[in-house]
């Protein structure tokens, strides 16, 4: 049977209806230059700036800060370093810290993002190996453009021409279409699919996120969700820290809470890789949560529902949508009636969505932290001022 006859088709994902509580139930495949386009203006809008062409070439550190050194001989210092430099992190090897793992797939893989001619965009492409040609070829039409994702393997040892001609002869050779039909290539890159994990996410005032601490296969597409989660808690708790006056131990709670969810994706996302789990529920990676964590207080005797550690659900209150709430490095309290700024000792003070919390949740008040999960749960708000002590530097 020749290429570019359809033999079939399946859904890649469980299918999973969107609710009021949880309204994103599908993946959403982003090109990788628009996620960094995105990310690179956010930055822009804060005030920072993406500095290219500079390669960390080691750093030193003391109890007052980190100095990263570069090859241009230019040194930064700062109070604290945060190596988000990938799976090869310089940052990481400077630090001496390990990484444990094990090897996916004996294969490396090839990933370009292409524009192509000749298919349609409703549908992943697959194409297996088989006589007529080459290794296994699947082409992904990517949301929002006019692009189509390419992965193919490579056999151990080769040496890939990573070049537009090289790319083309790829999909020619595994596909019914003609090199003729990729009129495109924005990027092409080699990877080995690898799970392995960082032996520890800290060390001293140099903290790793991302891929410098963990990597994945990306077949369930964990490493990205997963390298997005830590750094928006890592990214909280350093901003309490430097300019909320916040305890410098509140960066401990980085690693403890990470590095348990990062260990539990290597185990998924290797079996997702290998066919022996399907992308669903655990890979869209809703039910994570931080129960066991030290920052988490659930003071209610009898609970129904959400609990602290949880992800804080969405819904509306009054007109006003949860996630719109959440969205910034504050605090939310959810469940009272009084509307306005609740007060602690302490602490500068909350944002507070009045009235009853939406269903899922269940009945109590609930302190939503920065990042979207549930702190502390209480029947009334007795509770709450020794809660957000905790958050304050004692003087």
């Amino acid at each position: 049977m020749g290429y570019g006859m359809r033999v079939g088709e399946q859904t890649m994902f469980d299918s999973a209806e969107p609710t009021a509580d949880a309204p994103y139930a599908q993946p959403w495949m982003v090109p990788q230059w628009r996620t960094q386009e995105i990310l690179a203006a956010r930055l822009a809008e804060l005030g920072g700036r993406v500095v290219f062409g500079r390669r960390a070439v080691g750093l030193e550190q003391d109890p007052d800060g980190v100095t990263v050194h570069f090859a241009d001989g230019s040194p930064i210092r700062a109070r604290y370093a945060v190596g988000a430099d990938g799976g090869r992190s310089a940052v990481r090897r400077a630090l001496g810290t390990g990484m444990t793992g094990e090897t996916v797939d004996p294969d490396p893989a090839l990933v370009a993002d292409l524009r192509i001619t000749g298919l349609d965009r409703d549908h992943w492409h697959v194409f297996p190996p088989g006589e007529e040609g080459g290794g296994f070829l699947a082409l992904c039409p990517l949301a929002g453009t006019d692009e189509f994702q390419l992965i193919a393997r490579i056999p151990a040892g080769a040496a890939p021409d990573l070049t537009p001609d090289g790319i083309r002869a790829v999909v020619a050779d595994r596909s019914h279409l003609a090199a003729a039909d990729v009129t495109e290539v924005g990027w092409a890159s080699v990877f080995q699919p690898r799970a392995a994990l960082a032996d520890r996410f800290r060390s001293g005032r140099v903290l790793l996120a991302g891929d410098a601490a963990h990597v994945h296969s990306p077949a369930g597409g964990q490493g990205l969700n997963t390298s997005v989660q830590d750094a928006y808690n890592l990214g909280w708790k350093l901003g309490a820290v430097l300019t909320a006056d916040a305890p410098e131990s509140l960066l401990a709670t980085y690693e403890e809470e990470r590095r348990a969810v990062a260990a539990a994706m290597l185990g998924l996302s290797t079996a997702v890789h290998r066919g022996e789990v399907r992308r669903g529920a655990a890979t869209q990676q809703l039910g994570l949560g931080y129960r066991d964590s030290s920052l988490t207080a659930e003071t209610r005797p009898a609970v129904t529902g959400v609990r602290a550690g949880d992800r804080a659900p969405d819904g509306t209150v009054d007109g006003v949508r949860l996630f719109d709430a959440f969205r910034g490095p504050h605090w939310t309290l959810l469940g009272t009636d009084a509307p306005g700024t609740v007060r602690s000792p302490g602490f500068p003070g909350l944002r507070t969505v009045p009235g009853p919390a939406p269903a899922p949740y269940g009945p109590g008040l609930f302190l939503v932290r920065p990042d979207g999960y549930v702190g502390w749960a209480g029947d009334t708000t007795a509770g709450l001022p020794g809660y957000l002590a905790r958050y304050r530097r004692s003087e």
